[in-house]
């Protein structure tokens, strides 16, 4: 992966670029949401992408988030197109007690967000994040070689060029280094389906 190809949407006060690794130090009441339940709308999260035309693709990261320690506190996977139109996955720090697992999928103005609980012991996931032209596959693994799905969606802005790579940030009043690392793309693993046929 050719680092020199990463833009940043937002560029943070503090980071460290490597060969094979990333760091970002979160800014308080940084984040990324839009309208839906809170009614809020918060889009100062930075991000590190690339662009690509590419429609079938797969891209894996490893992420870091040992230092993590405040609710809310996050870093994962995105694709921000713009301020309406992005995807994110991630664990967000919860308490001592469990952290949240998820993925948040905005289209044209409005956000959702599914979750499970993990424990909070865990604190290195993979993400693989799979395009199939305007649709897209989240998986997450904890030893970077099983992964499970997290979610299927649709992009209703992302069927051409779109910008993809890697985010981290922390709502509240917290600060936190997430770090980065495994990071590559290749051919797409996610399959076209095979059962039930369209009914067209």
């Amino acid at each position: 992966m050719n680092f020199e190809n990463l833009k940043w949407t937002r560029e943070p006060a503090k980071y460290r670029i490597e060969p094979g690794r990333i760091e970002i130090t979160t800014e308080p009441g940084t984040d990324l949401w839009q309208r839906t339940y809170y009614h809020f709308q918060n889009d100062n999260a930075p991000a590190l992408q690339m662009e690509t035309d590419e429609k079938f693709f797969s891209f894996v990261v490893k992420t870091d988030f040992t230092q993590s320690h405040h609710r809310f506190d996050q870093c994962g996977i995105v694709i921000y197109l713009d301020s309406d139109n992005w995807l994110k996955g991630s664990v967000e720090f919860e308490n001592e007690s469990f952290q949240h697992l998820g993925s948040v999928v905005t289209n044209h103005g409005y956000s959702d967000w599914a979750t499970t609980a993990i424990s909070p012991v865990i604190k290195t996931v993979w993400y693989r994040l799979s395009r199939r032209e305007d649709d897209y596959c989240i998986e997450c693994s904890f030893d970077g070689a099983n992964f499970t799905q997290m979610r299927v969606c649709h992009m209703w802005e992302g069927a051409g060029k779109i910008s993809f790579g890697i985010y981290a940030c922390s709502p509240e009043d917290s600060s936190f280094t997430a770090v980065f690392t495994d990071m590559k793309v290749t051919d797409c693993v996610w399959e076209a389906h095979d059962g039930q046929q369209p009914d067209n």
